[in-house]
This record gives C-alpha cells, sequence and structure tokens, in this order.
C-alpha cells in the first residue's frame, strides 16, 4: 500500500519528465556553480534548490514523514516525537496566539504550519518555490482540515516582492535559509516583511567550532554536505549571528540543540544511521533499507511501477544521508542551530 502511494506521488511529481538526465544534471551542480557565470543565463541556485527539492520530496516524506526537519532526540523518544516536541518549542518561543499573521519561510510540505495552525489558531503564509511542495502542502492542508487558514505563495525567498512591508506578527524559517545563496540577502527580504517588533524562528544547518578547515576529511565531509543537500555554503553558528545582526535583527537567543547534555543521549543522527527508536518507515532510513528500497524501486522501474530513473534518486538520498551521518559523528556539523530574534520596534498585538 505505501509503495502504491509512493508510485502515485512519483507519477505526479515528475509528470513524465527525464529523472535521470534530471539527476545527472542536479549531481553537476557544484561544478556549475564554480564556474562564477551567475549572469541571466548564467547559474542560478535557486534554481538548483528547486530541483533538488522536486526530485526528492516524495522519497523525503516517505521515509521521514510530513516535518521535512531535524528535532534533538532524547532517549527512548521516537523521531516522530521529537519533531513535535521541537515543534511546540518553537512556537511556546514565537509565543503564537490566535489572530496573529505568520510567514513560514520554505513551507516544505506543512508539517510545521499544520501543528501551528491547530496548536495557535494563527493564519499563515506558506512561503515556497518549489510548486510540487506547494501543492502537496495544500493537499494535506485540506485532510488536516485547516485549508482556510494557510495562504500558499510561490517564490524564492530570497525575493518576496509580491508581500508588502511590516506585515507579519511572526516568522520561521525551517532548514530553509541554510540554502540561500546570500544569508543576509535572505535574512533582510525576511526583516522586511515582519512587523515592528515581531519574532523570528530559525532553524539552521551550520558548521560547528569542531570544523578544521585544514582538516583534508572535513573538508571532504563539508564538500559532500554542500553537494548533497544543494547548500551553496555552510555557515557557522557565529555568522549566522553575524548575518541576522547585519540586516537589523536582535538576537535573543541562539543554542545548538544537537549538543549531547550526557554520553546516553541520542545525536540527531541516529535515524540514518540506525534507526534505531523510529517509527513510520523507519527501516528505510538506515544504510541497509535504503539499499533495498532502491533495489525494490529499479525492480518496480522494469515492472513500469515506477518511473525510471527513481532508482537514480533513492542513491541520491542515500549518499546525502552518508554525508549528514559523517558529519555529525565528526561532530563537524549539525542541523539544529536554533535562534530567536526580533526585529526592533514597538508591537502591537492583533486584537
Amino acid at each position: 500500500m505505501q509503495l502504491r502511494k509512493l508510485s502515485s506521488g512519483l507519477k505526479a511529481a515528475y509528470r513524465g519528465s527525464d529523472v535521470r538526465q534530471r539527476v545527472k544534471g542536479l549531481d553537476g551542480w557544484v561544478e556549475r556553480g564554480e564556474e562564477g557565470n551567475t549572469g541571466p543565463t548564467g547559474y542560478d541556485h535557486a534554481d538548483t534548490v528547486k530541483e533538488y527539492y522536486d526530485l526528492c520530496t516524495e522519497f523525503m516524506e516517505f521515509g521521514w514523514g510530513d516535518s521535512l526537519h531535524f528535532a534533538p532526540l532524547s532517549p527512548g523518544e521516537s523521531l516522530e516525537d521529537a519533531k513535535v516536541r521541537h515543534q511546540r518549542l518553537m512556537i511556546e518561543r514565537l509565543e503564537l496566539s490566535k489572530g496573529m499573521r505568520v510567514i513560514d519561510v520554505g513551507c516544505g510540505v506543512g508539517g510545521p504550519m499544520r501543528r501551528v495552525v491547530r496548536e495557535s489558531c494563527a493564519r499563515v503564509l506558506g512561503i515556497n518555490s518549489s510548486g510540487i511542495q506547494l501543492e502537496k502542502a495544500k493537499l494535506l492542508n485540506e485532510a488536516a482540515g485547516i485549508g482556510h487558514m494557510v495562504d500558499y505563495l510561490e517564490c524564492s525567498f530570497m525575493d518576496m516582492g509580491a508581500i508588502p512591508d511590516n506585515t507579519f506578527d511572526r516568522g520561521y524559517a525551517i532548514e530553509s535559509t541554510c540554502h540561500a545563496p546570500d544569508k543576509a540577502g535572505a535574512f533582510a527580504e525576511i526583516y522586511r516583511v515582519l512587523k515592528p517588533g515581531a519574532l523570528f524562528w530559525g532553524q539552521e544547518m551550520c558548521l560547528t567550532e569542531k570544523f578544521d578547515p585544514s582538516n583534508h576529511r572535513h573538508h571532504h565531509i563539508k564538500r559532500d554536505l554542500m553537494h548533497g543537500i544543494a547548500l551553496k555554503d555552510i555557515a557557522t553558528t557565529h555568522q549566522v549571528n553575524q548575518s541576522l545582526e547585519a540586516v537589523g535583527f536582535q538576537v535573543i537567543e541562539g543554542q545548538d540543540l544537537a549538543v549531547l547534555d550526557n554520553e546516553w543521549a541520542t545525536p540527531w543522527y541516529q535515524p540514518m544511521a540506525t534507526g534505531r527508536g523510529t517509527r513510520g518507515n523507519a527501516l528505510y532510513r538506515t544504510p541497509l533499507g535504503r539499499k533495498l528500497l532502491q533495489g525494490t524501486v529499479r525492480l518496480s522501474e522494469m515492472l513500469g511501477m515506477f518511473p525510471k530513473g527513481c532508482a537514480e534518486v533513492v542513491a541520491l538520498l542515500d549518499n546525502i544521508a552518508d554525508a549528514y551521518v559523517a558529519g555529525g559523528r565528526a561532530g563537524i556539523f549539525t542541523p539544529l542551530y536554533c535562534f530567536l530574534a526580533r526585529k526592533p520596534g514597538g508591537y502591537e498585538a492583533p486584537e
């Protein structure tokens, strides 16, 4: 049943396109980006990020659920429960309440926004450059009964010109602005659309203090992460704060929630290393499970059940998972640098 649903989703997402050629094109994005031609007919990183999610979202959701982000794991806690707890932490820090207008910057398929709407009764605008993800978010929101509380805008968060200044009471960006080709530029655009006094929560993928640029292995892991996740660069936590402050935000707090409190705590990358303590399609998160899925998909392609090239997408995601685990085990990478910032000014709560 799950594979049949995945097959239908992939056919709708790929729409008869040449998936193998698309994967091959995505695979070469680093070299194109390094060529330096970023003019009107040259390399555009926003297009690379869009293609990454257009190709991978169905498999991501299949293996990870509809909240496509990491969360700090407590001992004995499932990934699914950890993501709920993490989203509730964000809701608490943002002090969300009924009547607020909130912008979800890079909303994915809308897992966090559904919790935001259900638990705060705030109205959300989802921003996404991937029309495929937005369509999936709409379907899931309607099924959840919250479609009337969500609006959508297909655009890059680097240019949200359709939104007037000082529009939103709150904002959040979960593992989205890490894709920005210019982090300060992304934060400046978010700053512009927030009201004075508004709070902004972000979750960034960052290099940690353990990263040594002269260490060949560290450099190799960083490059694998950038290549696999479509990151133009990977900032340090300090650089994230600098970019926020450069555009006017006041950083209230910032913490790497991947830092373990004790030796018994669960590393954030554990679900991709062993799958232990997770529910759902946990098997497909593990190295063995990813290989089994790749073989199953390849056989299904031969039988006409899956579009040709899907196995290459699974192989791409397998390599990405390996890079995540390598970065986590080396302690040089975190997807859980979480910050709370404020746009200065007097805030008037909605009536």
